[in-house]
């Protein structure tokens, strides 16, 4: 990596260098923008890494979008289809080469649509050498049955389990939301010796960055969106969010 301290992890498939980050949610909607937002922050101590999502990749195409942000720094990137996994299990193939042909480091994966799929994407992106990042709960309201949604709140748990039976150490958890943070580190920490969480929902959607800290462990990322693009100053954004990681 160009920048950032080396984990204590013992083990080689991290995907952030920081054992804690600010990894920004690169939401934008032109090439322009994503440029002006990597070249303001990628060398702000703290920041681990980005997370492109589908609006620059259907737009511009997912090896250019890469490559604009290799142009400052090879903090990994992480991409999220917002959300992958929810197709049939064939498909987990074609979606693997995909991102990583496009040079992705790692790739987040939502898979709501059965063990079947899941199983067979996780194993596609494994495959092919890309870093898996599992998640299943979100972040906005009316998504679990026992609010409103649509989502059966057990299954929720089994996302997550069956991804640790697959090698899966990273996972996906809704930021806002610090007592599911503490449910799932519960369920987890005695099937995944190091385990690590990437989560949103921070600030713009009501998330605390020092009371999901708190909460999350030794391993954990903040995945932070509006709150760094929008801002008039975004690396001054970028380094108040990295300090109240600890």
């Amino acid at each position: 990596m160009i920048n950032g301290p080396k984990s204590s992890r013992s083990d080689l498939m991290r995907i952030i260098e920081y054992d804690r980050s600010i990894i920004p949610a690169c939401d934008v909607e032109t090439l322009q923008e994503l440029k002006k937002l990597v070249e303001q922050t990628h060398d702000v101590k703290g920041i681990g890494g980005y997370k492109i999502g589908f609006v620059l990749a259907l737009n511009y195409g997912l090896p250019n979008v890469v490559k604009t942000i290799r142009k400052f720094t090879h903090l990994p990137i992480i991409y999220d289809h917002q959300k992958a996994a929810t197709d049939v299990p064939d498909m987990g193939q074609k979606f693997a080469k995909v991102c990583k042909d496009a040079g992705v480091d790692a790739v987040i994966l939502f898979p709501q649509s059965g063990p079947a799929t899941e199983e067979a994407w996780i194993k596609a992106c494994q495959d092919v050498g890309s870093e898996v990042i599992v998640g299943g709960e979100m972040t906005h309201p009316k998504f679990k049955r026992s609010e409103g949604g649509f989502i059966d709140d057990d299954a929720l748990d089994e996302i997550y389990l069956n991804a640790t039976n697959l090698g899966v150490t990273n996972f996906v958890v809704p930021g806002n939301r610090v007592d599911r943070i503490l449910h799932y580190k519960s369920i987890l920490e005695t099937k995944v010796k190091e385990l690590t969480f990437f989560a949103p929902g921070f600030v713009a959607q009501g998330g605390e960055i020092t009371e999901a800290a708190k909460a999350a462990g030794k391993f954990w990322h903040a995945i932070v969106g509006r709150a760094i693009y929008q801002a008039k100053d975004m690396r001054k954004a970028a380094e108040e969010m990295t300090c109240q990681l600890f």
